[in-house]
Parts: structure tokens; sequence; C-alpha cells
């Protein structure tokens, strides 16, 4: 129940696939909100240690999701052979764009030299730092890769609905429930 099986996704996977997309779109909507916030806004502040903070935890939690993919069997694809190359490379797309993503915040955030404090728990040092541009540069990278990443996280939903009533597959279901 904890591990994938052959047939199906466990525990752990489930887990990280549903806290991820949570945190995806939580991350997305707080990003877009925060550029609207005035110097004057009590979020001024708030928002981006927030973000920041979320970001860090969700790159170690991607990193063990990583590694738990690696370790653990992947359960069959349904549907046509181009479907499964389509979902395996989309999967592919999908983990290079939230690496993308997380690996230019902390770019952003570490600019300056000083490292990220994470909700005041533990810090995370500024190993990479003071680049020509790198605020600038890892901002643009990190703004449209975070777009880029939630309209491919828009297909792949639409495409688990279309599998699910359309084409009537397990597909679905099993990212709902152990197997």
């Amino acid at each position: 129940m904890w591990r994938n099986t052959r047939s199906g996704w466990g525990i752990v996977s489930i887990g990280f696939h549903w806290l991820s997309a949570i945190a995806i779109v939580g991350m997305f909507v707080l990003g877009w909100w925060m550029t609207g916030l005035g110097y004057f806004d009590p979020w001024y502040n708030q928002g981006p240690w927030v973000h920041r903070s979320i970001g860090v935890l969700l790159l170690l939690v991607t990193l063990a999701r990583l590694v738990w993919r690696f370790v653990q069997p992947t359960p069959h694809g349904e549907g046509s052979r181009w479907e499964i190359a389509a979902a395996h490379l989309g999967h592919l797309a999908l983990y290079i764009l939230l690496l993308l993503v997380l690996v230019s915040g902390y770019l952003i955030s570490t600019a300056n030299g000083r490292g990220i404090s994470v909700f005041d728990w533990f810090e995370v040092p500024a190993l990479v730092s003071r680049l020509p541009n790198q605020a600038s540069i890892a901002g643009d990278i990190h703004w449209y890769s975070a777009v880029t990443l939630m309209v491919l996280a828009a297909g792949h939903a639409l495409a688990a609905f279309k599998h699910h009533w359309w084409d009537k597959h397990d597909t679905l279901r099993r990212m709902l429930r152990p197997m």
C-alpha cells in the first residue's frame, strides 16, 4: 500500500503528487498576487518570505519525490502507444519545469548574498550569488517557466479527466487511491 506496484501508485507517490500539485498552484497564485502589492502593504515583506519558505520546502519534497520515483516501479500506462509516450514526455517536462522554477527562485532570493530563512526553522545558504544580473535573469526564467509549468499542469489535469471520462481508464482513480 505504501509502495508502487506495476498496477498502481502507492500512498507515498500519491501524497507527493497531491502535495506538490497544491503547493505549485498555491505558489503560482501567491507569486502573482505578490506582484501587485504596494510598498506599504502589510504583506509586502511577509508574502515573499512565505513564498520563499514554501519554495525551499517544495524543492526538498521534489528531490525526495524524484529519489522515490527512481527506486519504485512505475505503474503501466493506459492508452495507445503514442499516448503513453506523450505521458512520459509530459511528466519529464513537468519535472524539468518544476526544477527550473525552484532553482531560479533560489537564484533570485540569494542574488544579494544572503541565505533563505525557511519559516525561521533553518536557513539555506546562498551558494551562488552576485553574478551579473543574477536576480533579473533568474526572475525572467522564474516567471516564464512558472507560467509554462501552469499551462502544462493544466494540460496534465485535462488529460487525466479525458482518460477518466472519455476513455474510461483507471488513470485518475489510480492517483486518488493506492492500489
